[in-house]
């Protein structure tokens, strides 16, 4: 399995590191100590630049200017330094989308919000978003080759986010939120793998658009 596929999906029967992630930035978790933080921030420069394929822990530890001794003290792997670098990726993904969908005003603005800046977050990060266009044979399988458990983590959080809105009353009572989420999360994800000829995912105006012609109509109930 290539160490990419490997971080998201995690062993089986553990927490993903999507999974991880999420809690991650739900509990505001520790950011560990300074030596990790500068082994993480190395290997995502030499991934980014690179790769993961091409890049050992050799490259990672003259990046950081310290030993390879040190970073396998750190990461006994270069699997376990691949999950922490897309983890802390992920967990800022996360954190931050908690953060901008509550600057807007209506249930409507966040989902659009939400589905835009999720989708530009993951597109335009220098790691992520460089590895679906470089290696994406690591990357595309992680998300669709894995049972549906990567689509599945991302479609709880969106549900979870969909409930508050239900307790709160700005979203009918009988709207189906895990159904509504699922249909989100896979339109989302679509985007994310397969290219479009008719839909610029570039244009955040266009990307703003679609969102609010068919993603906000399902939270409207009557059976949806």
């Amino acid at each position: 399995m290539e160490p990419f596929l490997s971080a998201l999906t995690g062993p089986y029967g553990a927490p993903s590191v999507l999974e991880s992630a999420f809690a991650d930035a739900v509990e505001g978790a520790d950011q560990g100590d300074e030596m990790s933080a500068r082994l993480l921030d190395a290997a995502y420069e030499q991934f980014r630049r690179m790769g993961v394929k091409r890049s050992t822990m050799t490259d990672v530890a003259r990046l950081a200017g310290v030993s390879r001794i040190t970073v396998y003290r750190r990461f006994a792997t270069k699997d376990e330094l691949v999950e922490q670098v897309v983890r802390r990726e992920f967990r800022r993904y996360f954190g931050r989308f908690i953060v901008d969908i509550q600057a807007a005003e209506t249930v409507a603005d966040r989902v659009v919000l939400g589905f835009v800046s999720s989708l530009r977050a993951i597109r335009r990060n220098s790691l992520i978003g460089g590895l679906m266009a470089a290696e994406p044979d690591a990357v595309v399988p992680s998300m669709t080759g894995d049972g549906g458990r990567t689509l599945a983590v991302v479609q709880q959080f969106v549900a979870s986010r969909l409930r508050q809105e239900q307790g709160a009353g700005t979203i009918a009572a009988d709207v189906q939120v895990d159904l509504v989420a699922e249909m989100m999360v896979r339109v989302s994800a679509s985007f994310l793998v397969f290219p479009s000829h008719v839909i610029d995912f570039d244009d955040d105006e266009q990307m703003r658009a679609v969102a609010r012609r068919f993603l906000v109509p399902m939270l409207s109930g009557g059976g949806g």
